[in-house]
């Protein structure tokens, strides 16, 4: 396998807690932040065990005002927003890794050797996306280098 591992930085990381568990609400969010001409990258969205659940995405920090003007407007409602900036996405790409068991582990055990403060992670079949604070994205870029991944 020949991983090849890319970086992002300046980015934002929003979490919307306690949102309705219906993917009408959801569609809707992302449609307001695309009329707001916001690219949305990683998302992730928590198990749904009632009628909340949480959302979680990227975006880069120079669409933050944006964002913030969307969240300020979710104020007076039951979600609320958690908003992150100055973060750095590490992503390891190759497609082979679709069949090849392990790599997750690999690339989860050198980010814990650099015990970077994970703030999401995002997967495919042929890619690891993993959003750190910006204090840990030397270190563990450098030790996600040095595996053979």
């Amino acid at each position: 396998m020949a991983a090849s591992i890319t970086v992002s930085e300046n980015i934002t990381l929003v979490t919307l807690h306690n949102i309705p568990a219906d993917i009408s609400f959801i569609t809707g969010v992302f449609a307001q932040i695309a009329d707001m001409d916001v690219d949305v990258d990683m998302i992730s969205l928590s198990p749904v065990q009632s009628s909340k659940t949480s959302l979680s995405f990227t975006i880069v920090d120079d669409d933050l005002a944006k964002i913030l003007s969307y969240t300020s407007k979710l104020g007076d409602s039951a979600v609320k927003p958690i908003v992150s900036s100055g973060n750095c996405k590490i992503s390891v790409n190759d497609a082979g890794m679709e069949h090849c068991p392990g790599v997750a582990a690999k690339v989860f055990g050198r980010v814990a050797a650099a015990e970077a403060d994970i703030r999401l992670i995002t997967t495919s079949e042929a890619q690891i996306s993993i959003l750190v604070a910006k204090s840990d994205l030397d270190k563990a870029f450098a030790l996600l280098s040095e595996a053979q991944l």
